[in-house]
């Protein structure tokens, strides 16, 4: 009989920890809410507004990557939905994914998607749908061919567990044209990618493929001409399962200055639901011989997403105060508009 009770003293203890963190998981989350997400949708309501045509800078966290380095993956990971993919370059205007979590929607249900763009556009979508939509407005935008805009789709995504944030997401960068690409596709990518980058409000996120020698990626490249000292550059190293050798040197020996550290993550497979895909994610980091070596603060989506978050909100905090001061340094027309957020 003693035994039985033991255990039934053990498995309560378990209970009781997990409930202790589930409370403290909790806890982190009413805190960020109440502190961050009013700042978020100020700076969201903001970038609606268009302030960054009056030369306002607002804090953005861009992502930029090689083209095939897996951005798509990531973005799909951290919204729970699929995204356009295909030949060529699938992101051609700058996509803008404002997450948004739903802690009153049921467990299971679907999200509620939206597209804003061009002048007032707003279109309602689905899960199963939202690839089509983003296609079909980038082809109003950029037209039907391979060709590319700046002129940006915004994607509102509520669903429960997503990340309270909002990321931009710009053009692979390709070196070479593929059929049907104007033969400048570089420059115009490259264009696109610095006036995002290059504020100092700008926060990016690098997308970096496992498989290939960072210093030979043209995204490092390009964030290094504006962010020397990799201050305001974390990465994200995808493919992780696919080159497993030699990546535990290449995030701590950092060659190539990623002053706010690496991230290792595995890309879905497959029909891999994503809760599939981050049971696979953490088996991996755990029971792989090389890559459970990686420190576990450096592995995983759900890492990712919280040192997104925490980087948003630091940025956020630090950058409100002078946007205000700039908005109300503006003349009436300007700043009237603007103090209605």
């Amino acid at each position: 009989m003693g035994k039985p009770k033991a255990k039934r003293l053990k498995a309560a203890h378990h209970e009781s920890s997990d409930a202790t963190s589930d409370v403290a998981a909790s806890a982190i989350a009413d805190s960020y809410n109440e502190q961050i997400r009013p700042l978020l949708d100020a700076v969201d309501r903001l970038r609606h507004l268009k302030v960054t045509q009056e030369g306002i800078q607002l804090p953005t966290i861009v992502v930029v990557g090689d083209q095939s380095s897996g951005k798509s993956s990531v973005l799909e990971s951290l919204a729970g939905i699929s995204l356009p993919r295909g030949q060529g370059i699938c992101t051609r205007v700058p996509l803008v994914m404002r997450l948004k979590d739903d802690p009153s929607a049921a467990a299971g249900s679907q999200p509620m998607l939206q597209l804003e763009y061009g002048r007032g556009r707003v279109v309602a979508t689905s899960e199963r749908k939202v690839a089509d939509a983003i296609d079909e407005a980038t082809a109003e935008i950029a037209g039907s061919g391979k060709g590319i805009s700046d002129a940006p789709i915004t994607l509102v995504v509520r669903k429960r567990g997503v990340p309270d944030l909002t990321l931009v997401d710009l053009p692979g960068i390709t070196r070479v044209p593929v059929k049907g690409q104007p033969d400048n596709i570089y420059d115009q990518v490259s264009k696109i990618i610095m006036e995002y980058i290059a504020p100092k409000e700008s926060i990016i996120l690098n997308v970096l493929s496992a498989t290939v020698d960072f210093p030979t990626c043209e995204s490092i490249r390009m964030s290094q001409k504006v962010d020397r000292n990799g201050e305001r550059t974390l990465a994200v190293v995808t493919k992780s399962d696919k080159a497993p050798e030699g990546l535990l040197d290449k995030v701590t020996m950092d060659d190539v200055n990623i002053g706010l550290g690496y991230v290792c993550v595995r890309n879905r497979v497959g029909d891999e639901t994503y809760d599939q895909a981050r049971a696979e994610e953490e088996r991996l980091f755990r029971d792989h011989p090389l890559l459970s070596k990686i420190d576990k603060s450096m592995v995983g989506i759900p890492v990712l997403a919280q040192r997104l978050m925490q980087i948003q909100g630091a940025i956020i905090a630090k950058c409100l105060p002078d946007i205000v001061k700039q908005i109300n340094d503006r003349p009436a027309p300007s700043s009237s508009r603007c103090h209605r957020i």
